[in-house]
């Protein structure tokens, strides 16, 4: 699979309601930097849990 946005290998895939995306490592740093700017990554740790330790 290759990134969404350029022809690197995908690095990260994300699939939701049947649709995956992949995306290189470049560009998954680029959107993780978008959503922590726009707090939707406070959201996300929500949904995931990141923070429970098992």
């Amino acid at each position: 699979m290759n990134c969404h946005y350029c022809d690197d290998p995908a690095a990260f895939a994300a699939e939701s309601e049947g649709v995956k995306v992949g995306l290189c490592e470049a560009h998954f740093r680029e959107r993780l930097e978008e959503l922590a700017e726009a707090d939707g990554l406070e959201a996300l740790k929500e949904e995931v849990d990141v923070d429970r330790a098992e």
